[in-house]
């Protein structure tokens, strides 16, 4: 069944089958689609204006769109890693980017295939997890010599594979698949990283784009904006041939098909900062019989929830080590608790080694909390100046950099990207500035909002066993006794 046939397909496809009752296994296959560089809202599905998404929009009208998912890290590593164990990345000790994930860090898809008798795979563009392919012949060695590439081991099925290979890969893996074995197959796709080169027809015009209040509105920004779109747009027309596979093998009523991005896009405010575009990405649920169709959550939630909500699903139980929340029962409509924070860490990004001449944004650190209303960012390398990751070079960050020099930017965008050093603290009210272009961090009014924010990142970073200093505390000079349990409900983490 090719794209077209199955996008008339979905949108003749009865809703009602999702009223009542549970699929016809109670153990569920889980499809498992994660883009790379897509930050919410970049859906059509979200009302956003400048993509075309009608596959990934069925799949949320047939189920449950999620507003606040954020990621464990505004990067591709970390935050895979966290999406596998249910841990942050530093707890992980993936803290650098071309590290292999610890083999005594057991991954989900191993669960499923031990505990629940999955037959499992990974397909795709790089899963990041292995250690990086780019690390040379020494390093390479000491790889191989000590057997630190494990996941041919934890999974049945690993193959990656350029984005237009995708489709057959998930062919092979269902040929593969054991008769009557549940299945849990992560997909992975490049779109829309960065660079960007998806032919004219997926791209729109650049002077129709609507830009977000973080962005000047300048030509190289709405040329590079409308180049992501494009991208965009190809990955909806991608899965919508992975699906057609499922269709095709009568297992879409059979499947969870969960779709999410790793991390934000590569343009200013997004992939590599803690700015919400960094972490909040897109997140789809379609469970036929569990999830009720129409679904629209705003709950916070993060990375760290996947694994122990997957495993929840499958009837499993996710075990101690996983600090991520269960949210299976939001999903099935039932009585939630939800998060009052999540947690956010930025690590080194890339492999090559120091020059006294790199880019900056290869080694910024930074942490961030982020409650319902508020956000603190702990910058812990302020020194080194704001530069957007993987489009620094660009003509958008180009032309930025051009309009603040000439005195040409507002000065909120001024003042966030080219303050230097930047503000070790940096707290927003996203009520009244959901792009985060004022900095209230240091206003007496708001003293007690971000002592608690703060108290609770150090609790965080306690029990991950963080390897950067812990956050001024603001307690008094020369208090002696430590301080309780930081303000909030439970854990600091729910």
């Amino acid at each position: 069944m090719n794209y077209l046939r199955f996008l008339s397909a979905l949108f003749l496809f009865p809703l009602s089958f999702v009223a009542t009752g549970r699929a016809e296994s109670d153990r569920p296959n889980f499809l498992f689609l994660l883009s790379d560089d897509q930050s919410y809202p970049y859906l059509s599905a979200y009302g956003d204006p400048n993509v075309k998404t009608p596959v990934l929009d069925r799949l949320a009208a047939e189920g449950m769109k999620f507003h606040r998912f954020f990621t464990g890290a505004p990067q591709c590593v970390p935050s895979r890693a966290t999406f596998m164990t249910g841990r942050s990345a530093v707890a992980a000790r993936m803290t650098r980017f071309s590290a292999p994930l610890p083999r005594d860090e057991v991954t989900l898809p191993e669960l499923l295939r031990e505990k629940g008798g999955y037959y499992t795979g990974i397909c795709g563009r790089s899963y990041h997890l292995d250690g990086s392919g780019k690390v040379g012949p020494a390093a390479g060695k000491v790889m191989q010599e000590h057997g630190l590439k494990t996941f041919g081991e934890r999974v049945d099925f690993l193959n990656t594979c350029p984005d237009p290979e995708v489709p057959g890969q998930v062919a092979a893996f269902l040929d593969a698949r054991p008769e009557g074995k549940p299945f849990f197959l992560w997909a992975n796709f490049s779109d829309p990283h960065h660079p960007w080169n998806a032919p004219a027809n997926f791209r729109p015009d650049p002077a129709s784009l609507t830009l977000p209040a973080h962005w000047p509105d300048l030509p190289g920004m709405r040329e590079q904006f409308a180049d992501y779109c494009a991208e965009v747009n190809r990955v909806d027309h991608t899965v919508g041939e992975v699906l057609a596979e499922l269709e095709t093998r009568g297992l879409m009523d059979k499947t969870v098909i969960i779709f999410a991005g790793d991390n934000g896009l590569a343009l200013p405010h997004g992939k590599g900062s803690l700015y919400d575009p960094g972490a909040n990405v897109p997140f789809l649920v379609r469970w036929p019989g569990v999830v009720k169709p129409g679904g629209d959550s705003h709950a916070l939630l993060s990375g760290e929830d996947f694994a122990p909500t997957v495993l929840a699903a499958a009837g499993l139980d996710p075990g101690a080590k996983m600090s991520g929340v269960n949210f299976l029962p939001l999903l099935k409509g039932e009585a939630f608790t939800p998060r009052t924070h999540i947690f956010i860490e930025r690590g080194p990004h890339g492999s090559a080694p120091v020059t006294v001449n790199m880019a900056n944004s290869g080694y910024d650190l930074g942490r961030a909390i982020r409650s319902d209303r508020y956000k603190l960012i702990y910058n812990c390398t302020p020194w080194l100046p704001y530069s957007p990751v993987d489009s620094a070079s660009g003509a958008a960050w180009t032309q930025i950099k051009e309009a603040h020099a000439a005195g040409k930017l507002a000065p909120g965008v001024s003042a966030t990207y080219f303050t230097t050093p930047r503000p070790v603290y940096e707290l927003y009210d996203l009520e009244t500035d959901p792009s985060e272009l004022e900095n209230l961090s240091g206003k007496p009014e708001l003293a007690e909002v971000e002592k608690g924010l703060r108290e609770a990142l150090a609790e965080k970073m306690i029990l991950d066993w963080d390897y950067l200093p812990l956050p001024d505390l603001m307690e008094p000079a020369g208090g002696g006794k430590a301080k309780g349990k930081a303000k909030g409900k439970g854990k600091a983490d729910r």
